[in-house]
């Protein structure tokens, strides 16, 4: 039957939609709603009905990471009637909670993407419809301070219209809680229910955003805001001194990548005590296009090249860039050669772990039951440096919804209290003020961590050496293999299930001691079969542990069409993990070939 299509859902292993997408193409086409120039975007793809697939085979998934996708006109793309669609479905699961929860209302951010104001404002006019209180930025911020604005004035919801680091073609609708955290998963699931009932063209309240605000049922967020959250962050600083006795010769290149962080990073390193703090002007220019990058991804180096550029002229130490909505942060920094060199997300996580503990002890601060949290993908190192420092450690999924909510348990159970948590995709959260990663407040403590050092004539590279002849040579490589559109689906469903209909007894070369599968919580051990339950199930990875120490962790991302291979390895020095790394590496490219 033409246009019929049934898709698995590569989640959760199950049936998800069965759906004609020609027939929901003419509906689009049909509708009133859509604006003449919708239409004709519509209609000049009537004869490519691979692109009608992809458009309309589904719905975009709502998560607990909300909803992520290209902007297009259709049901499987953001766009603003999506975004009506999500925010009605958002709307019913607060009022569902009561008077109360509607009166506290919702806190909006957004960041520099094209189409994210209008995004957030039409969610605010639908919010303030249905009798929901809407406090929204007055501008562009970052994704930490709509955390802490959620936790600050006791919202019980939130809501960030952004794409993270994504290419310029994508757009995103983020979710909270009251406790500043992404969605927890029952009311991701509450709110996806209500989607299926509303319609998506009818079924929402809207009012006039400007009345709304004159009436009192949307408040502007502004300065105020910006100075709670800053002076929240800079309470983060342990060693404040440094950073002055270094001030003079310490100099360091900052890039927002045209992002929210082109403001507040700033002011908080020159707060915090930093003179020479050289902005790449090219990129502090505010473009949904980033013109200047192929991606704004501080995880990928070749998008610093004008940083690297300004760094060498001004003989810096050190290069900081934050993505478009400054909750990730990359560095690079200056070696004996004067070139500059990339620190990973999982270096700069043990680095940053380390110099927390060291500091904390030195200042006495440290707390007897500290603790830290980190992803099940995230560099063995990080548990290292904790254990050899009596620090309580813990691994958690992907996503900082799952340490926010561990980090809330300790908190609840009086059990242990967090320094930080991290995962390797360049995320860190510091601090009681918010929960979800915060490039704001990782510079800051970055910048400090430079000067710390920078007073004992090391290099972040230099701690770095230290660190590994410290606690052991260790060294990881993602790997992401891309799978666009609806047969991209099908790919890395397929690929999951192979992996699961026939546990491999060796990878690389190395054989294959233990698997984890994360979905259902079994742990198989060669030659055994399945003996144990991991602490905690229910995601789509799957995780062997090789007889070298090395790890082979694979599963497709939440929020992007790609399935994710994290190689981790330990060694006895450099060489003999790059070895480790190039196996492991050669062969995980040819996966799904």
């Amino acid at each position: 039957m033409r246009g019929l299509l049934i898709i698995n859902n590569y989640h959760a292993g199950g049936l998800v939609m069965k759906m004609d997408y020609m027939e929901e193409y003419r509906r689009w086409m049909d509708s009133p709603s859509l604006s003449e120039e919708e239409w004709k975007e519509l209609n000049s793809i009537s004869e490519d009905e691979k692109e009608i697939e992809n458009r309309f085979f589904a719905p975009l998934e709502f998560g607990t990471a909300g909803l992520r996708g290209t902007m297009k006109t259709g049901l499987h793309n953001m766009n603003i009637h999506i975004i009506r669609h999500a925010t009605q479905a958002f709307a019913d699961v607060i009022k569902a909670e009561g008077t109360q929860a509607m009166t506290r209302g919702i806190a909006i951010a957004y960041d520099c993407r094209n189409n994210s104001e209008w995004f957030a404002r039409e969610a605010a006019c639908v919010m303030a419809a249905n009798g929901i209180f809407a406090r929204i930025f007055d501008a562009l911020r970052p994704t930490p301070e709509l955390s802490f604005a959620i936790i600050h004035y006791g919202a019980a919801a939130g809501l960030n219209i952004t794409a993270s680091h994504n290419p310029k073609e994508y757009n995103g609708y983020k979710v909270y809680w009251d406790d500043g955290a992404q969605l927890p998963p029952q009311k991701a699931a509450a709110i996806a229910s209500r989607m299926e009932e509303i319609d998506i063209f009818t079924g929402y309240k809207t009012c006039d955003f400007q009345e709304a605000v004159e009436k009192g049922k949307i408040e502007l967020l502004g300065e105020e805001t910006d100075e709670l959250f800053r002076t929240s962050v800079l309470g983060e600083a342990i060693n404040p001194k440094a950073v002055a006795e270094a001030a003079d010769d310490l100099r360091i290149v900052y890039t927002p990548f045209h992002g929210c962080g082109y403001k507040m990073v700033p002011e908080v390193l020159h707060r915090l005590g930093v003179k020479n703090l050289y902005p790449v002007p090219e990129q502090m220019v505010i473009d949904g296009n980033f013109p200047t990058v192929k991606s704004p991804n501080p995880e990928n180096p070749e998008g610093f090249y004008l940083a690297v550029d300004l760094a060498k002229k001004v003989n810096s130490d050190l290069i900081i860039g934050t993505d478009p909505d400054s909750d990730r942060i990359g560095i690079m920094a200056c070696a004996s050669d004067g070139e500059f060199v990339p620190v990973t997300g999982n270096q700069l996580g043990v680095l940053l772990l380390d110099y927390m503990i060291t500091s904390k002890k030195a200042a006495g601060t440290l707390p007897e039951n500290a603790g830290a949290v980190a992803s099940i993908v995230t560099t063995g190192m990080a548990r290292a440096v904790a254990e050899a420092n009596g620090v309580h450690f813990e691994e958690t999924f992907t996503g900082f919804k799952f340490m926010a909510e561990r980090v809330a348990q300790w908190e609840a159970a009086g059990s242990y209290r967090y320094l930080m948590a991290y995962e390797e995709s360049y995320g860190y959260m510091i601090g009681d003020y918010v929960r979800d990663k915060d490039a704001v407040t990782a510079s800051m403590m970055v910048a400090e961590m430079a000067s710390y050092y920078k007073l004992r004539g090391m290099t972040l590279l230099d701690a770095m050496q230290a660190l590994y002849e410290k606690y052991g040579w260790f060294a990881e490589k993602t790997l992401n293999l891309v799978m666009p559109g609806v047969d991209g689906l099908g790919k890395m469903q397929a690929l999951m299930e192979e992996f699961r209909s026939s546990l491999p007894g060796e990878l690389a070369g190395e054989s294959v001691v233990r698997i984890r599968d994360y979905l259902d919580g079994s742990i198989f051990v060669t030659g055994l079969g399945k003996v144990d339950h991991t602490p905690i199930s229910g995601s789509n990875v799957l995780y062997f542990e090789m007889a070298d120490g090395s790890t082979f962790i694979i599963r497709p991302s939440g929020t992007e069409p790609k399935i994710k291979i994290y190689i981790l390895v330990r060694g006895t020095d450099r060489d003999d993990c790059a070895e480790k790394i190039q196996r492991f590496y050669d062969f995980a490219v040819n996966i799904g070939k």
